[in-house]
């Protein structure tokens, strides 16, 4: 008798955990966006939005990772926001849209944008999205908001027109902001790699504490025309130095000159805030295998957000949990980028 009960309240308590992992996983598989609950650290109490869209370079992989390292170990809230497609998957193969072609083209839905207008820190990865008008208003506020931004690798030319952004009637365009426009790969894509190399005079520079060894697979951008140089305001923190092949420790391309790949700026708004402004030409998910840039963007969002007295030079940068990027490019089937829903990257 004894024995039949505790087989049927053990039968009732199985039950009611598999209902209770179901209901879990089903709620885990509509996850529009993820939220990481900040630990301890100099951290606690900001938030930080981070948004992964575009196509070539595995934002998908390296953003979130960036997350949980700002979560984990430095205390930050972080929320991750995806370019999804229409079944709510991350979606990575999208096309950019062909504004000539009406019949094929189609706007990007990035979920949560609405989270920025409560954000401190914006890191920001698209390509040449075209996003609604009401998700465009909302990046457009933040970017008015006098908040500071990390702007990663094609940012640059992150949008595929101007954004619905003017002050005192004249466009804003993203080179204003970020201070360079991509003009041409400077090298050979996918071929060379990139050594970064501190800029010598902003070696104290906080961004930079503890920084060393920047290496990644992805090639220098031009963003400025030959013989010229960084727009006005910009701070050059580090050169990138073009290398023959893809080895770490690879010799110098003799015939491509070091350029500006990380440096800073500030944007002033709508009101005349200014906000702190942190863009990096480096950044594939390959690139962030080095615990160089890692460093420097973490350190960036500290830099950004003020809180310079708070950057350490042996603060944790190592991944929590695996991370094993995929290859950039396009050969999206080839490399094995298909669309996953949000819970994939948690």
């Amino acid at each position: 008798m004894k024995s039949n009960f505790f087989l049927g309240l053990l039968a009732s308590v199985s039950g009611f955990m598999v209902c209770t992992h179901n209901s879990m996983a089903e709620s885990t598989e509509k996850l529009q966006w993820l939220s990481y609950k900040g630990g301890e650290g100099p951290g606690k109490g900001k938030h930080i939005v981070l948004i992964s869209a575009e196509q070539e370079y595995r934002s998908e992989q390296a953003i979130p990772m960036l997350a949980r390292i700002l979560s984990t170990h430095h205390g930050f809230d972080t929320t991750v926001l995806f370019s999804v497609n229409a079944e709510g998957m991350v979606d990575p193969t999208l096309p950019t849209p062909d504004r000539k072609d009406e019949t094929t083209f189609r706007k990007h839905n990035i979920p949560g944008l609405e989270h920025l207008a409560k954000a401190d820190s914006l890191i920001l990865f698209t390509r040449l999205i075209s996003l609604p008008l009401e998700q465009e208003k909302l990046i457009v506020n933040y970017f008015d908001s006098g908040k500071p931004i990390i702007a990663l690798r094609t940012s640059n030319h992150g949008f595929a027109a101007n954004l619905d952004y003017k002050i005192n009637g004249q466009q804003v365009t993203l080179s204003q902001i970020f201070g360079g426009a991509f003009m041409n790969h400077h090298g050979e894509w996918q071929a060379d790699s990139t050594r970064g190399d501190i800029v010598p005079e902003m070696k104290d520079h906080p961004i930079l504490k503890g920084v060393k060894d920047i290496w990644g697979l992805t090639d220098v951008y031009r963003t400025y025309p030959e013989g010229g140089s960084l727009p006005e305001g910009c701070t050059a923190l580090v050169n990138g130095q073009p290398l023959i092949g893809r080895e770490q420790g690879g010799a110098n391309n003799p015939e491509k000159e070091p350029l500006p790949v990380v440096w800073v700026k500030n944007w002033k708004t709508s009101s005349g805030a200014e906000a702190r402004i942190l863009h990096s030409t480096m950044g594939s998910s390959k690139d962030f295998q080095s615990p160089g840039l890692r460093r420097l963007i973490i350190n960036g969002v500290y830099w950004g957000l003020k809180l310079e007295d708070k950057i350490s030079a042996d603060s944790r940068v190592e991944y929590v949990g695996e991370y094993n990027p995929l290859s950039h490019g396009f050969n999206h089937e080839k490399l094995g980028v298909v669309p996953r829903p949000v819970s994939y990257y948690r």
